[in-house]
């Protein structure tokens, strides 16, 4: 399968790409700063130097058959970033499949996207852009996957977790790794198409929690 992933230098993107590449995917990415992702050419990435923020069709191409958005424009900047990278950016990376025919797309959101309320004063301008991203995703004809996390932590991959179409344990986490395990697998499955899905660390085996989605 041949993928546009972007957030490849971020925490979960440097966990996801070693996955897609032994699942024998050709992976492709846009970032801000080619020579900061060194790494991953050597790794047999195709890296594209760009900016969410701007128009990035003509640099990286198209004929993808998945993308994949795990970007964010982290915590430490302010909230023109949050608006321009976090909410802009993902409506970018939406119409760009509408534009291409790509029809999967798989984006990472925030269990507390649900209800940015139920968020802090600090986070809840995050929380706003992802909810608006998600509500635009979910209007769409795409193939969409849009995967929700808890409290996300840099615990080791136990490969199990919890999934609901509505978790309602907004304080609960997930580590990093198996959420990057969870987007594997829902290339994998089908069946995920179509499907909000909130995740927590639990004692579930991911493919069995996934394939569980009504």
């Amino acid at each position: 399968m041949r993928i546009l992933l972007f957030g490849a230098t971020g925490q979960i993107g440097r966990l996801l790409t070693p996955k897609l590449l032994e699942d024998g995917h050709q992976v492709n990415t846009l970032v801000r700063d080619a020579a900061a992702a060194s790494d991953l050419a050597a790794a047999g990435i195709q890296v594209a130097e760009g900016n969410l923020e701007r128009a990035f069709d003509a640099t990286v191409g198209r004929d993808f058959d998945a993308v994949i958005f795990t970007a964010g424009s982290g915590a430490s900047t302010g909230k023109d970033k949050t608006l321009t990278v976090d909410l802009w950016g993902a409506i970018q990376a939406i119409r760009y499949c509408e534009q291409h025919q790509t029809s999967r797309f798989i984006m990472i959101s925030a269990l507390k996207a649900e209800d940015p309320n139920q968020g802090s004063e600090a986070i809840k301008p995050y929380l706003v852009a992802k909810h608006a991203a998600d509500e635009i995703l979910k209007a769409t004809k795409l193939d969409y996957t849009l995967l929700r996390p808890g409290r996300l932590t840099n615990e080791a991959e136990t490969g199990k977790i919890r999934a609901a179409a509505r978790l309602d344990d907004f304080n609960g986490a997930i580590s990093r790794a198996n959420v990057a395990e969870c987007i594997r697998q829902c290339l994998r499955d089908g069946s995920t198409g179509g499907k909000t899905i909130d995740l927590l660390d639990g004692d579930t085996p991911v493919a069995e929690a996934l394939s569980g989605i009504e």
